[in-house]
């Protein structure tokens, strides 16, 4: 028993023992908020759409990528972080024939962050790296203009412009998870490094770690961030794209309404059996989120209302620390 309750560590899943036991009402939360939003009708993309494929995590290691119009990695190119590594990762991704090529840094991505370069060997400080038609971001934007191709006949596309305009943000910065001194890109937990870094009229956000509560192991504590969570909630982007947390890997969409706003404050409400089953706020946000949840799927699956949403992208390839890839690649049409 005491080994159940031991602190379990934030980058494997919790055994479901041992969240029953230290955090039962956060459980409850957590499923009433995952089933009443997977239950919604997914947003619709317009016609024609972008094919958006996400990938993360990579660990320098190569797979299987689908075809698409935009092509996003989300950091964690390598595993030691040197310009070799770096470049053979480069290298993979030009191969691949996807028109539209973007990548951010991960926090193994040592050789891009001047403030983690000097740990690496003398041999891997210097040097230029080859992007080739891979374009990088670092809390910087580019605007890709995709030409679309011409309608059928019979439809009616719902956007009558013949070219898009994906405006995508990029930034790698995560909250701290190992040491500074080798880690890239990191700042200390519970600080704010993203108030008002969003363009407001980003449509893809790509980051390395994932906002908190969302795809990112919520539960006992959370590995994303809360104030990157607040910024997307204030941007609102259509795709959010991030990695990091490996066994998070997968997609869902955040309704920006009462439930989602119940779920956060629940999620940040203190843990601890005897806390959290007797805390009368946590149980109350767990009674909004089942209220709003209703409201928000009568309205989706009744009167076709959808309100505004993001979907979220946890891209990472990486199976846990197995060294291997295996998570599938993550496909999205917006």
């Amino acid at each position: 028993m005491l080994l159940l309750l031991q602190p379990p560590n934030p980058f494997e899943p919790t055994s479901f023992l041992y969240l029953f036991l230290t955090c039962p009402v956060k459980l409850l939360l957590q499923h009433a908020y995952r089933l009443l939003t997977y239950l919604r009708t997914a947003p619709t993309p317009l016609e024609p759409s972008i094919r958006i494929v996400c990938i993360s995590d990579t660990h320098t290691l190569a797979s299987d990528v689908p075809t698409g119009d935009i092509l996003i990695h989300a950091g964690d190119l390598t595993n030691s972080g040197s310009i070799g590594s770096i470049q053979e990762q480069l290298n993979w991704l030009s191969s691949l024939p996807h028109t539209h090529k973007i990548t951010i840094a991960g926090n193994h991505d040592t050789f891009l962050d001047p403030r983690t370069r000097p740990s690496l060997p003398e041999s891997d400080r210097t040097g230029r790296l080859d992007w080739k038609d891979v374009r990088y971001l670092q809390h910087s934007t580019i605007t890709l203009s995709i030409s679309m191709p011409p309608p059928s006949p019979s439809s009616r596309p719902s956007n009558p412009s013949r070219t898009r305009h994906i405006r995508i943000y990029g930034a790698p910065q995560i909250p701290a998870c190992g040491p500074n001194s080798t880690f890239a890109f990191q700042y200390p937990r519970g600080l704010d490094a993203w108030s008002d870094t969003v363009p407001e009229d980003t449509s893809i956000l790509v980051t390395h770690t994932p906002p908190k509560y969302h795809l990112d192991l919520p539960l006992p504590s959370g590995m994303g961030c809360e104030h990157l969570l607040a910024e997307v909630r204030r941007v609102k982007p259509v795709l959010h794209v991030f990695g990091h947390v490996h066994w998070g890997a997968g997609q869902q969409v955040c309704w920006w309404d009462g439930c989602q706003e119940a779920y956060q404050r629940g999620m940040q409400r203190e843990p601890g059996w005897s806390r959290g089953f007797l805390d009368w706020r946590l149980w109350r946000e767990l009674v909004r989120v089942i209220a709003y949840g209703l409201k928000g799927l009568l309205w989706d699956k009744v009167w076709g209302g959808q309100g505004r949403s993001t979907r979220l992208v946890n891209a990472a390839q990486m199976v846990g620390n197995s060294g291997k890839l295996g998570n599938p690649v993550q496909i999205v049409e917006i």
